[in-house]
Parts: structure tokens; C-alpha cells; sequence
């Protein structure tokens, strides 16, 4: 895989199989399994991270939406006792989600957690449109829900994961997922109560890393649930929405509640959500 500066890579296009004709949710619109072509294009072997994200901000001043709004949505059992005492309610379908006062990239449980070790971790608290921006100062831009798909796939046809159909193959973890019951107990078999450094687990075959698990991916697409059996080149979903398309699954997703980590799975947020499990990676064109 030929190599930009600062961990791009250059995925050759190709042909590949998006979607699946055996959806693991089908209100999500996994399917139906169709041809597309993608053009060769760069995109980022890692989850952006705090350090990248930092240096965006101190480059340029950028406030995020959560910053702004005040709050964020943050997963209860990640909360100190002190912040919990502060929650005035819950969100009624996931109670495990409470919008926290003070949650943001920088403070990812609420004012009194911070990045300090988590420097090489995946920003979160991040909404479709601060991700935009953070790619636009860095002169890149968001993939297309296809192009992630294609590079989730790491070259492999009608997989479920980026390295195959078997979850831990050999016993080994190749994703940070949930492991345990959810969302009551998490055993961190795989080593990581939430976000795990950038890079910990196996990259796939084109070199990319965490497509799964970790945090979840915001791309450039409006959500629709609607597909084509036809063939396309370059799609790029719909051309207006009120949904942003998110990929990858994240370090809460296990197979009882979100089977979302698999190439094929999708999911969606409204443009100015934010979340303590939710990031982005960057794309970039070919140049001419």
C-alpha cells in the first residue's frame, strides 16, 4: 500500500460487493449486496486522534458543538460517582446514553475526566460537522460511505469483519468490542473498558486499523435505507437528508444490542451529534 505523509494510504480502486444480502439488522438497510466501483483514493490508516485533534485546535481556535452546546451524551458506566449525581435524565430507549454537562473532546466523561493519557486515543465528542472541519483544515475530507465500506473490507468479498467471517480468529481479539453483558458488566477481555490507543489491535490487509470497534466513524453521506441492485461507480448517497451515515461500531457494540461491527453494518446521528463513542478518520483524493 503506497504511503502519503502523516498515515494516508492509497487505496487502489476496484470492484467490490457492497452491502450483504443477509443483514444483521435490515432496518438499517445493510442491503441489497451490490456491485460498486470506487477510484483510488487516500485515506487514514488510524481514528483521528486526540493529539491530531488538539493541534487542530490550537492551530486554529475551533470550538466543537459540544463545546457550544454544553453537554454530550456519554455511556452512564463510564461516569464517576460525582457526575452521576449530577444526571437529570436518561435517554428513555438506551438508558445506559445521559446527556452529561461538561462532556467534550477534551473531558470525554464530563468535567472532571480528561485526554491527558489518551493522547494516541480516538477524539470523540466530535460531530459530523467538526469532523468536517477538522478535515478541511488538514486538507482532506471525509470518505464516502462506499469508499469506508471498500477500505473496511481491506480487499476481502462478502466478509463480516476486515479480516474474515470468524469474530476471534484463533482466540485472538482483532477489534475493541464489548465483551461481557450489556450494558450491565464489561469484562475488557480485550484489555479496554472504552477506547483503546489508536493501532492496538491487527490492521487489516490494506493497512488500515480499527474499522471496527474503538469508535465509531462519521462519513460524508446523507442516511438512506433505500439501495440499488444496480451497479455504480463512486456512489455517493443521497443529496440531502437530516442523518449523517456512521460506520464501524465502537468499543459498546456487542452482538445481544448493536451488531454493528461488521463491514456491511451502518447506523446514523443528525449532523450535530456527539457522543463519548464516536470519532472520525480522513480521506483525501487522488491528486491530479
Amino acid at each position: 500500500m503506497e504511503r502519503l505523509n502523516s498515515g494516508m494510504l492509497l487505496i487502489e480502486g476496484d470492484w467490490f460487493l457492497m452491502g450483504t444480502d443477509d443483514p444483521g439488522i435490515p432496518q438499517d438497510g445493510e442491503g441489497p449486496q451490490r456491485r460498486v466501483w470506487i477510484d483510488p483514493f487516500y485515506v487514514e490508516e488510524h481514528e483521528v486522534t486526540n493529539k491530531q485533534f488538539q493541534s487542530f485546535v490550537n492551530q486554529t481556535g475551533y470550538v466543537t458543538e459540544a463545546e457550544n452546546f454544553g453537554d454530550s451524551f456519554v455511556f452512564e458506566g463510564l461516569l464517576s460517582e460525582e457526575v452521576k449525581s449530577t444526571l437529570s435524565h436518561a435517554v428513555a430507549a438506551a438508558p445506559w446514553w445521559s446527556p452529561v454537562k461538561g462532556a467534550d473532546w477534551r473531558h470525554p466523561e464530563g468535567h472532571d475526566s480528561t485526554i491527558a493519557d489518551r493522547m494516541d486515543h480516538p477524539v470523540l465528542h466530535v460531530s459530523w460537522a467538526d469532523a468536517r472541519a477538522y478535515c478541511r483544515w488538514a486538507q482532506r475530507r471525509l470518505p464516502t460511505e462506499s469508499e469506508w465500506e471498500f477500505a473496511c473490507r481491506g480487499g476481502l468479498q462478502d466478509r463480516l469483519y476486515p479480516w474474515g467471517n470468524k469474530l476471534m480468529p484463533k482466540g485472538l481479539h482483532y477489534a475493541n468490542l464489548w465483551q461481557g453483558d450489556f450494558p450491565n458488566h464489561n469484562t475488557a477481555e480485550d484489555g479496554y473498558f472504552h477506547t483503546s490507543p489508536v493501532k492496538s489491535f491487527p490492521a487489516n490487509k490494506f493497512g488500515l486499523y480499527d474499522m471496527v470497534g474503538n469508535a465509531w466513524e462519521w462519513t460524508a453521506d446523507w442516511w438512506n435505507v433505500h439501495h440499488t441492485r444496480d451497479q455504480q461507480r463512486n456512489p455517493k448517497g443521497p443529496e440531502t437528508g437530516t442523518e449523517k451515515v456512521k460506520k464501524g461500531g465502537s468499543y459498546m457494540c456487542h452482538k445481544s444490542y448493536c451488531y454493528r461491527y461488521r463491514c456491511a453494518a451502518r447506523s446514523q446521528n443528525t449532523p450535530d451529534s456527539s457522543a463519548s463513542n464516536l470519532g472520525f478518520r480522513c480521506a483525501a483524493d487522488m491528486k491530479s
